[in-house]
């Protein structure tokens, strides 16, 4: 998903700067955590109705994107 910054924003004012659902407080960390913790998508959107599976995938690839450039500053 390329077009992830749609969906994610990061306000210092909204759990502490995390980045966010956009008009959530639903943190990528929680998604990301849920499903590490076995969570499917339809029990993610289930329990937090607020959310759709773009911003699911929004979350993997913003932590993705992360990933790439923490990789690129350690090398």
């Amino acid at each position: 998903m390329n077009n992830y910054k749609e969906h994610i924003s990061i306000d210092s004012n909204i759990r502490f700067g995390k980045p966010c659902i956009k008009g959530t407080r639903i943190t990528v960390s929680d998604i990301l955590g849920w499903l590490a913790s076995g969570m499917s998508y339809e029990e993610i959107l289930e329990d937090f109705p607020l959310l759709t599976k773009e911003h699911l995938l929004a979350a993997l690839a913003f932590a993705a994107h992360r990933e790439q450039i923490t990789q690129i500053i350690a090398a």
